[in-house]
């Protein structure tokens, strides 16, 4: 979830501001950006689907997660646009560390793949987690095999290319011109990780210190790693479409067992 160097190469470039902004206003924007995701996942994952709101309790659901991603993900346009007044140009991405990129994102699927067949299918930790996927599959009306592609291909395409303009471009590029890399690395992997800990805790009610946490550092501390690298070598969408597409592709296998 960072960018440096050149995350402009691949990203809209920035012309300076006309309108200074209160510094104040800005950090507001950009704590509102690094909390939004988590506090709607809660929304949309944990506290609608407890309410007793009858035959339209699925289209509650989804109504409240798509509106979230419309305004997460048209949020950082709106600040850089509307408010700050700057206009945005376009440089053609370049291809520079894709090959280092698609090896990452190789060898983290592989990881996710082996642990989960060789380690955690029929362990323990697991054993409900299938049940409460088909469950949390059915609120989201993707529980037939072709929405359940649909939403796999969303998800890790369109989604993920999203995130990666969201996080790196706007959260981490902000949090870098104030406090420096390595800072901007930590807090936006962590806030990145946030709605990971909301969703996984969903799947994993009693066993949050002993899988949640692990798991959800994990993903904050390969987006951080992955992020820095890009950000001193290579155009960011390429660290992006790379790993976290090919770990995200690889992620809904406990899911698609419950599928009819």
């Amino acid at each position: 979830m960072s960018a440096l160097q050149s995350p402009d190469s691949s990203c809209p470039h920035l012309d300076q501001a006309p309108l200074q902004v209160a510094r104040t206003s800005t950090w507001g924007a950009i704590l509102f950006a690094m909390c939004f995701p988590g506090v709607m996942a809660c929304i949309y994952f944990v506290l609608l689907p407890r309410l007793d709101l009858g035959s339209g309790a699925k289209v509650v659901v989804a109504v409240a997660y798509t509106a979230s991603k419309i305004i997460q993900f048209a949020f950082p346009l709106f600040w850089v646009i509307c408010v700050e007044r700057r206009r945005l140009s376009f440089a053609r991405p370049g291809t520079g560390g894709w090959r280092l990129g698609l090896a990452f994102g190789l060898v983290v699927a592989m990881l996710i793949w082996v642990l989960y067949l060789g380690v955690f299918k029929n362990s323990a930790l697991l054993a409900s987690t299938p049940a409460m996927v088909h469950n949390k599959m059915s609120q989201f009306q993707i529980d037939t095999p072709g929405r359940y592609l649909l939403f796999t291909l969303f998800l890790a395409g369109f989604h993920s290319l999203m995130e990666e303009y969201y996080w790196r471009w706007f959260v981490f590029r902000e949090l870098r011109q104030r406090i420096g890399v390595w800072p901007a690395n930590v807090l936006s992997s962590l806030a990145f990780m946030a709605h990971h800990v909301v969703i996984l805790a969903a799947f994993l009610p009693e066993r949050f210190w002993s899988a949640v946490v692990p798991f959800s550092l994990g993903v904050a501390v390969g987006g951080g790693l992955g992020g820095h690298g890009s950000s001193h070598s290579r155009p960011p969408v390429y660290r992006e479409v790379t790993p976290d597409r090919r770990s995200h592709s690889a992620l809904p296998t406990a899911g698609i067992e419950q599928l009819p």
